[in-house]
């Protein structure tokens, strides 16, 4: 059960944060303290995204077969996407994200976990409100407005979540055992801190007379972006900085970088939503703040990519044994990758083309999936065992997880990445007919299709897992399931190999 290492010295004498152990008694009291409110939390997670599947495979059907169940207003295309983004990125993404946040608060700070009870709670309010939300989406009552689809009225009860797990993380930060905040710490807490105010700023501005006209067009997009930049990728890295130490058992390279790279992204990030608005009514000064924001991401992404690359220099063959660690070395390259595509999309010349094409679809997934959902997967692979005392249940259904996604959500950049660079250049030429444009990327909606279901297959058998877990049906070994896991010991394991 054991991926982990124990505590090491950098070269320049500095103990690094990341894998600064604690005594096994105390860190398996608190990872008692976090078992029922992180498990409800990661469980209710997959179930939406179990259902976030099933409607992201309807609207992709939809798009290259619009007969497929056209007979029901419910299942309109207007409908159903915006029920799938939502279920996936208030459902799965944040439920998950939560999860993984409040276990690593408590393992950094040192502390059991504050407000178990109101947390626990908290996780059966936040079902309900995305329940209800998507129940209102798919019966017409969106508001239209992209990554904020619930109704105007679910926008002051999901502000109030958000609020209360800010100040759990605060109760757990003031009460740590440990005057060093770890790189970790700073990214949880940064998220906790930021998108309570986004998002009740944005409500304000959108949902009330408080603003007009293309002044609220533009906070659609200052807050969508923001939805990914300052809420889900804080909290993707800071699992990378931990379980990537933690499973090959050495420093991160260098801590410097690491609070290099926050800073600046808790600086220019903020300001690069507006060059989606490349083209659109606004003040070219407001453009402008967008293309230079999005273009000085270069400097926090970087430091990120070379503090995960020359961490894991000399420890490479771990990805063929360890799944947390092939999960989100996947998910962390794919954080350099959406990073650098998005700053050069921002250019201009480049935003003609592929503006309202495919293209920005595809980006958008290597984001939210290829970088964070796989992330949550791999931190679901370490923590999960833990807190349920048992093993991941099969090898083979963990491989069938990983290439599934993997394989699927390659598939879907790149086809439709290619579909979008094709059918921007088709747009931007006046002889081609636009209905002709849109006959040419029928193939790349197909093989969109085909990538949905490969990830489809493996978030079942990901659930699969997931369920023997929670119904401690996993394997009773006292080695971790690996990819190369060739035979399982089955014997009782000790409380001192759990809480390692």
């Amino acid at each position: 059960m054991n991926e982990t290492a124990s505590t090491k010295t950098t070269e320049l004498g500095v103990v690094e944060p990341e894998v600064v152990d604690v005594l096994p008694s105390e860190r398996w009291l608190i990872d008692q303290s976090c078992r029922q409110v992180v498990l409800l939390w990661y469980g209710s997670a997959v179930f939406w995204l179990l259902l976030g599947s099933l409607l992201a495979l309807v609207s992709s059907i939809k798009l290259h077969t619009p007969g497929f169940l056209a007979d029901s207003a419910w299942l309109t295309f207007g409908r159903v996407r915006p029920a799938h983004l939502s279920t996936m990125i208030y459902g799965w993404a944040s439920m998950s994200g939560i999860g993984t946040m409040l276990w690593l608060f408590a393992r950094l700070c040192k502390t059991q976990l504050a407000w178990r009870e109101g947390l626990y709670l908290m996780a059966l309010y936040w079902n309900f409100l995305v329940a209800l939300g998507t129940f209102e989406i798919l019966r017409g009552n969106s508001t239209g407005v992209e990554w904020m689809e619930f109704p105007a009225w679910a926008a002051a009860p999901i502000a109030m979540a958000f609020l209360v797990i800010f100040v759990a993380a605060w109760k757990m930060l003031a009460a740590r055992k440990t005057k060093h905040l770890y790189i970790s710490l700073w990214y949880l807490f940064g998220s906790t801190m930021w998108f309570p105010f986004l998002y009740l700023g944005a409500t304000i501005l959108i949902q009330t007379p408080a603003s007009t006209g293309i002044a609220k067009m533009a906070t659609n997009w200052w807050f969508a972006h923001n939805v990914l930049g300052l809420w889900l990728t804080p909290i993707g890295l800071a699992s990378a900085y931990y379980f990537i130490p933690k499973v090959i058992g050495r420093p991160i390279h260098s801590y410097h970088f690491s609070i290099l790279g926050f800073w600046t992204l808790a600086i220019f990030y903020n300001w690069a939503g507006t060059h989606h608005l490349i083209g659109g009514p606004l003040p070219v000064w407001v453009v402008t703040v967008g293309v230079v924001g999005s273009l000085m991401m270069f400097i926090p992404v970087t430091t990120v990519a070379i503090n995960h690359h020359m961490t894991m220099v000399g420890n490479f063959h771990v990805l063929k044994s360890s799944p947390t660690l092939r999960f989100i070395v996947f998910g962390a390259m794919s954080y350099t990758a959406v990073s650098f595509q998005g700053s050069l999309q921002s250019i201009r010349a480049i935003n003609e083309v592929t503006h309202f094409t495919h293209y920005t679809i595809a980006h958008a997934h290597l984001g939210v999936y290829s970088f964070f959902t796989m992330v949550s997967f791999g931190s679901m692979y370490y923590v999960m065992p833990r807190l349920v005392e048992c093993e991941w249940p099969s090898a083979k259904l963990i491989k069938v997880h990983f290439w599934g996604t993997a394989m699927g959500m390659t598939m879907y950049w790149v086809g439709l990445t290619w579909a979008g660079i094709e059918q921007g250049f088709a747009m931007n030429n006046p002889d081609i007919p636009f209905l002709e444009i849109v006959s040419r990327t029928i193939p790349y909606l197909w093989s969109r299709s085909v990538a949905g279901t490969l990830m489809t297959v493996g978030h079942i058998a990901f659930a699969i897992s997931v369920w023997k877990m929670l119904r401690h049906r996993g394997a009773s070994a006292s080695v971790p399931t690996l990819f190369n896991t060739t035979r399982f010991r089955w014997l009782p394991f000790s409380r001192a190999e759990v809480q390692s």
